[in-house]
């Protein structure tokens, strides 16, 4: 998640600084406003293909080639988002961008991320969601007169305001935001971002007798209580913080070099093969007796399977089938986000340690969570938060567990991954 641009605001006077708080947190609400409808497109969408079309065609499961041609059609889909302003969006392959892009792009994004998101490509929607809020913030504050720093202020306080919908609220969007640099933000300069998010997340929370928007749960339900931090429990959060490490970097290698051959083979044929190759992983994945909706996707709502699955020969080939169909969804040209998809292999990991060892699902939850974003995102703290807020009040415990687990994976990826030295 590099740091993009520069919204170092921290000499800004206080009363021009109290200013853009309150233009921050009236960002939060449209942008919070178009993260809710972007999702619930993306569910409505996936309904539609996954459930209601194959009820159609009188099965209860998609039928093999829906598995194989959603994603083909996802691929003719994004390759003409990406013809319109702004390429569909930042490229899932260099992690989340706070880069803001002008208005015009916002078709393309929308577009490129519901085809991708929608027809089973594994990819996440907090990347759109991040481009999208920001847009809003930028195209709102158009009128105010606010130029320059300030107004890529205001956008990043768009964009953590779409996020904070996503990931469970103000407190995880503004660490991430802090952890992330965002052009060095000062502590000050939060006050906007934090004032969107709060107010976009109210959104959720409801205010005063109105329930707020019915979204589902982020916590992983019915995960039975973990008590007492046990020193197996450590041990296995830093062995899973350093295979999901492991894993998570050869998967950004495999899409760096599919990326690579995109100039020779070209953009509309790299993005065909990528999907076809991602219904055929799936296929495959069903074949081996996994369900092939759980190597497409994003991964966060197939969680509460892949921890209850008592086969370990299935887990292994959800992590792997889900590995590749990752990397080949973002070397192949598509666009999304890179979190959750990460997330779900690191829960993976951990979940043959349930499987074949019968530890605590809970603990297999957070530490994998922990080290999945840690490796992907690069962010620690933004991490274990994320972690915490999965398995809610049954998993108090495992905090130190993943720590454990988030620390190991960072160091980790930075020796196999270092990142690029500053010019």
């Amino acid at each position: 998640m590099p740091a993009t641009g520069s919204t170092d605001v921290a000499a800004v006077p206080t009363r021009d600084l109290a200013r853009l708080t309150l233009l921050g947190a009236l960002v939060g609400l449209p942008a919070g406003v178009v993260a809710f409808a972007f999702v619930g497109a993306v569910h409505v969408l996936q309904d539609l293909l996954w459930t209601e079309l194959p009820e159609v065609l009188g099965t209860d499961e998609p039928p093999w080639y829906l598995v194989l041609g959603l994603p083909v059609v996802a691929a003719v889909l994004v390759a003409a988002a990406r013809r319109l302003p702004g390429d569909g969006g930042h490229d899932p392959v260099e992690g989340l961008s706070m880069a803001p892009l002008p208005p015009v792009a916002a078709g393309g994004v929308a577009l490129a991320a519901l085809a991708g998101l929608g027809f089973g490509v594994v990819l996440g929607p907090e990347a759109p969601l991040m481009t999208l809020g920001g847009i809003v913030g930028v195209w709102m504050t158009s009128w105010t007169g606010v130029t320059g720093r300030a107004r890529g202020l205001l956008g990043v306080s768009g964009a953590s305001g779409a996020i904070s919908t996503l990931f469970g609220g103000p407190l995880v969007a503004g660490v991430m935001l802090l952890e992330a640099g965002a052009g060095a933000l000062a502590a000050a300069a939060l006050l906007p971002p934090l004032a969107a998010a709060a107010v976009a997340y109210v959104l959720v929370t409801g205010f005063g007798d109105w329930a707020g928007v019915p979204v589902t749960g982020l916590a992983v339900p019915d995960l039975p209580e973990y008590d007492r931090v046990r020193p197996g429990s450590l041990l296995l959060a830093l062995v899973v913080g350093v295979v999901a490490a492991v894993v998570i970097a050869g998967v950004k290698r495999l899409a760096r070099a599919l990326r690579a051959t995109g100039p020779r083979v070209g953009r509309l044929p790299l993005l065909l093969a990528s999907g076809a190759a991602v219904g055929a992983l799936a296929l495959l994945a069903g074949a081996l007796g996994a369900d092939p909706r759980d190597v497409l996707f994003s991964g966060q709502a197939s969680i509460p399977a892949l921890v209850a699955e008592e086969s370990v020969g299935v887990v292994l080939v959800l992590v792997v089938a889900k590995g590749l169909a990752y990397g080949i969804s973002m070397g192949g040209g598509f666009r999304g986000g890179p979190i959750f998809p990460a997330i779900f292999l690191g829960v993976g990991l951990a979940s043959v340690a349930v499987a074949a060892l019968d530890v605590s699902p809970t603990l297999a939850v957070a530490v994998g969570a922990a080290a999945g974003m840690a490796a992907t995102s690069r962010l620690l703290l933004s991490a274990v938060m994320f972690a915490a807020l999965l398995v809610g009040r049954a998993g108090l415990d495992t905090a130190p567990a993943a720590v454990v687990a988030a620390a190991a994976a960072l160091l980790t990826v930075r020796l196999l991954d270092p990142p690029p030295r500053p010019a």
